[in-house]
């Protein structure tokens, strides 16, 4: 079976790309989403995890934000140009991975005040958790694609005749 790029981009040079396309974005992700459930349900905005959760925010945002420059300009834009894309699940896996930019750079614009700033904390977590959320279904989306052989959304896999007996 053919791999997406997602996948292939994760599976080559073990261990770093792994590390540094899944691990290190991932647990600091997941260091934001846990801290922002126990700041949603203690309302200390002012303690200990909301330090943890403010930096990874803003670390988490930084960082993903050098991968989507280094991933547009070494992976997307070659691929685009030479038509080396292997099918639609190919180009949803890297898009929905490429889009954790939007609430990853949102969680990190707000935490570092560029943004939200006529809210309370309040309403700044509000914006927060659900850029926390946006992350988890388009990093979710991203990894259910990249799992799937590129070709079966074009029809080319189906002609191959595999069936589960």
């Amino acid at each position: 079976m053919t791999m997406t790029h997602y996948m292939e981009l994760l599976a080559v040079n073990q261990p770093w790309n792994l590390l540094i396309f899944m691990a290190i974005p991932v647990i600091l992700a997941e260091t934001v989403a846990i801290s922002e459930l126990y700041l949603l349900y203690t309302r200390d905005y002012d303690g200990p995890v909301r330090r943890l959760n403010r930096w990874a925010g803003i670390t988490v945002g930084v960082y993903f934000t050098g991968v989507f420059i280094h991933l547009i300009q070494n992976a997307v834009v070659p691929l685009t140009v030479s038509g080396g894309w292997r099918g639609p699940a190919d180009v949803l896996a890297v898009g929905f991975y490429l889009a954790g930019i939007v609430p990853l750079g949102g969680i990190a614009l707000l935490d570092l005040g560029l943004i939200g700033r006529g809210r309370g904390e309040q309403g700044r977590m509000a914006i927060h958790a659900a850029l926390v959320g946006l992350f988890l279904i388009v990093a979710h989306i991203a990894m259910i694609f990249g799992m799937l052989d590129p070709t079966l959304l074009t029809g080319a896999a189906a002609a191959g005749g595999h069936t589960m007996h």
